[in-house]
């Protein structure tokens, strides 16, 4: 009989957050364990190579806490590490265990909501630039055209809590009107990285009303729980006593405090490192 071990939830900093909280509200019932890697984020700017190897290390980390299935709660990753991590590592590190993304729950939805077929996709410039996003949805929905917008700024803005100054605005004004100035004709815009979902008020702001804001976690939550009831076997692996824990390569006070601003609860957090 094989253990039973945690869901595995992994960001490079805290983005991630916004994901485990819309999964944890639709199962509340199974055990996580979040992993941090914010001593080395943001991961956005970072190579393929290196993007690579830190995601894999941190899932070494959590295999080796017991889980089973580990969710790669942050797009850059997922844009750059998954697919390696999947055809190359998994065979080699257990064959039973499973590592999912975001980006292809995001990409499942994506046809419905459009109706002009013009997508926006805002993210990293790792995310950005890897066209993991106009790849799939070219896989997926050869008819609909997309346009991605790289925004930088929009991570540290939400990491140091900024993102209801004034100076977010500015940012968050310059990218909506970039990318609709590029396709006047999107009618839907994809927050690409698990950061910006904090910024939607600002981005509301200077959104045309013709144009819909689409979030990940809600989707990606309804598709992990779609897998589960797919894979049985996978879902006895998963202990369910409701608990949760939480891990950062940085600082446990910082982590716990900024942690708050996403959950909107206070967490206890423990200090790790990987390698």
């Amino acid at each position: 009989m094989q253990k039973k071990g945690p869901i595995g939830i992994f960001d490079s900093g805290y983005g991630g957050l916004t994901i485990f909280d819309k999964i944890q509200k639709r199962m509340p019932e199974y055990d996580y364990l979040y992993l941090g890697d914010n001593a080395r984020a943001p991961y956005g700017t970072r190579s393929f190579d290196t993007v690579y190897r830190f995601t894999r290390q941190a899932v070494i980390k959590l295999f080796d806490a017991g889980c089973p299935l580990v969710i790669l709660a942050c797009n850059t990753a997922s844009a750059k590490a998954l697919r390696t991590i999947q055809q190359k590592d998994l065979p080699l590190l257990d064959p039973s265990r499973r590592v999912l993304g975001v980006i292809r729950p995001t990409v499942e939805k994506i046809d419905s909501l459009s109706k002009s077929k013009h997508i926006g996709i805002l993210g990293t410039a790792g995310t950005i630039s890897s066209g993991s996003y106009s790849i799939e949805i070219a896989k997926m929905f050869p008819h609909i055209h997309v346009v991605g917008e790289a925004c930088p700024m929009w991570v540290p803005l939400v990491e140091n809590n900024e993102y209801n100054s004034p100076g977010a605005d500015y940012f968050v004004k310059k990218h909506i009107e970039h990318i609709l100035s590029v396709d006047p004709e999107i009618d839907t815009l994809v927050l690409g990285c698990t950061h910006y979902p904090l910024l939607t008020g600002k981005i509301k702001k200077y959104l045309p009303d013709n144009v819909t804001l689409f979030s990940q976690g809600e989707h990606v939550a309804i598709s992990l729980e779609e897998y589960l009831t797919r894979h049985p076997e996978m879902d006895e692996r998963l202990i369910k006593n409701e608990e949760c824990h939480f891990l950062t390569t940085e600082s446990p006070e910082k982590f716990s405090e900024t942690a708050s601003v996403f959950l909107n609860r206070n967490i206890n957090v423990e200090k790790v490192t990987i390698d």
